[in-house]
């Protein structure tokens, strides 16, 4: 039986294949980046909008839950960037480490970790609280951490990038959580919303791909460069799924965790990291985002396929016989 096609991730494929063939016309780049960052306010909105205070409290109650988290985010993962630190300039050059070094600085998805677990039928409040904390966290994290270790790779980390980061992701989350009151029902009948949060990605990838087209970043990658991006991507991935599981595993985790863990420890956030770039980054952004396009697109393949497993199998057990009812 055939597999229902996931639009998203085909969606996300053809606009990065439409902003790299057909990228928007150079005096247009304006608008294109504005509509972005319009879109991105509008989505971190819902997020605080569809954040129930009773989920705030119940998953900020579960704290080993997040400081797990947490820690691949913000200690595993960039421990993993130094390491690869140490390939350059033999076998990495410096222009693809920059950006293999961004990724690992990032903060978490949002929406795919929470879709993710709720497929998988992990602990979705869990995932709702580390995930949102994760976004927000990063509005700060993120930047000191590429200051330490970026110091010499053309950022401009100033007092006004930070704010300018937190007035598209922060100020627009907590917004959504005042507004809750008189917004929440609208949203909550309005299930087609999720349809927005997946046209800013879109827009998003569109956006990074037409700059990158623009910068000329292909003329400038070459087949060597595309080929380390990709084995890192998958080698990264698949090491810290296998660490985020097992690590929850003797942790003491139970499964519903483990899946929380995972989903929301191993994601990189495309949505919060080009608009960061953006921000953090003096020229062009387009190297530095490229390995982060590539990995987003593999984390969405491998998660989603992890996703439709667990559910597989949590099925089958809820259906052996003496666990029905």
């Amino acid at each position: 039986m055939l597999k229902k096609i996931d639009w998203f991730l085909t969606g996300i494929i053809a606009f990065a294949l439409l902003g790299t063939f057909l990228p928007a016309p150079l005096p247009a780049m304006g608008a294109v980046d504005w509509l972005a960052k319009i879109m991105i306010a509008i989505l971190f909105f819902l997020y605080g909008i569809r954040l129930k205070p009773e989920e705030t409290i119940a998953g900020l109650k579960h704290w080993r839950l997040h400081a797990t988290i947490l820690s691949y985010t913000y200690v595993v993962f960039p421990i993993i960037g130094i390491l690869i630190g140490f390939f350059t300039p033999g076998l990495i050059s410096t222009e693809t480490y920059r950006g293999l070094l961004w990724v690992c600085l990032l903060p978490s998805t949002v929406q795919s970790s929470i879709n993710f677990t709720s497929i998988a039928r992990g602990n979705v409040a869990g995932a709702i609280v580390s995930a949102s904390a994760s976004n927000l966290l990063g509005v700060f994290i993120t930047p000191v951490l590429a200051l330490l270790l970026m110091s010499t790779t053309g950022l401009k980390l100033q007092a006004s990038s930070i704010l300018d980061i937190a007035a598209q992701i922060l100020l627009p989350f907590l917004l959504g959580q005042f507004s809750r009151r008189w917004t929440a029902d609208f949203v909550a009948r309005h299930p087609k919303l999720k349809y927005f949060d997946q046209a800013s990605i879109l827009v998003v990838v569109y956006k990074a791909f037409s700059q990158s087209h623009h910068e000329g970043i292909w003329g400038r990658t070459n087949i060597y460069d595309l080929i380390i991006i990709c084995i890192f991507s998958v080698v990264v991935l698949a090491f810290m799924l296998w660490i985020t599981w097992e690590g929850a595993r003797v942790l003491g985790f139970n499964r519903a965790d483990q899946i929380a863990i995972q989903f929301c420890g191993t994601k990189k956030s495309l949505a919060t990291g080009v608009p960061m770039a953006s921000v953090l980054f003096s020229g062009g952004v387009g190297l530095i985002v490229l390995p982060l396009m590539v990995f987003h697109q593999v984390q969405l393949i491998a998660c989603g396929a992890l996703s439709s497993h667990y559910a597989a199998k949590d099925e089958e057990w809820h259906q052996e016989p003496g666990r029905r009812g």
